[in-house]
């Protein structure tokens, strides 16, 4: 992976230094609003019908969700994990490989993750393998910010440029969602080739979709 463009290391500091003025009730309120906004997306939704009707279209209910565990001031999906959990979605979460790329491992609620490098909360369940992604029918990226194109900014570590790289070779197409605070969707982020627009960002303030 080449060096980080200025140009988003900037727009990282300025994000950054923003999300770090915001207190634990700023976090824990924007939390509720969040998961309220992202268990409501179509493509998460309550399953209803028959297996063929929900994987028949956009507005489809998911099956297997690729998600993550929020740290610090990161956008809240604790309690969009459990709601996922508890309606029988399948919920996979990251395991950070010394090379950065991500292994994968079942969510099995709260009292199954474990403290791991650099602050995160891992899943200590049987490891999937890197591949066990392409199974998602949504991957819920975090990131940083989304343009008004759907282009993303992640923190610079590479792992989920790796993460959509692989979903591209396998021919997977799963929905793409960020979770973001309102001042997070800006009017432009740097691109890179290796760049992916996503399909939707939920906020605070609602859902905006971007057209492929």
């Amino acid at each position: 992976m080449t060096a980080d463009m200025p140009e988003k290391a900037s727009l990282r500091r300025h994000l950054l230094a923003a999300r770090a003025q915001l207190t634990s009730h700023d976090v824990e309120s924007a939390a509720a609003l969040l998961a309220r906004g992202a268990w409501e997306l179509a493509e998460l939704a309550e399953p209803t019908g028959t297996d063929a009707d929900t994987r028949a279209g956009a507005g489809a209910a998911s099956r297997t969700v690729a998600a993550y565990v929020s740290v610090g001031r990161e956008p809240g999906t604790r309690a969009l994990l459990d709601v996922l959990r508890a309606r029988g979605v399948r919920v996979l979460l990251p395991v950070l490989l010394p090379d950065n790329d991500l292994d994968w491992a079942a969510y099995e609620g709260a009292d199954g993750l474990a403290k791991a490098g650099r602050g995160l909360l891992e899943p200590t369940g049987p490891r999937l393998g890197p591949e066990a992604v392409c199974a998602a029918d949504v991957v819920l990226l975090p990131g940083l910010a989304v343009d008004e194109r759907g282009m993303r900014l992640g923190r610079g570590g590479g792992s989920y440029d790796r993460v959509l790289a692989r979903l591209a070779r396998a021919g997977a197409d799963p929905a793409l969602v960020v979770l973001l605070y309102a001042n997070e969707v800006v009017a432009r982020v740097p691109e890179e080739p290796h760049d992916h627009p996503v399909h939707a960002v939920v906020t605070p303030e609602g859902v905006i979709r971007f057209v492929p």
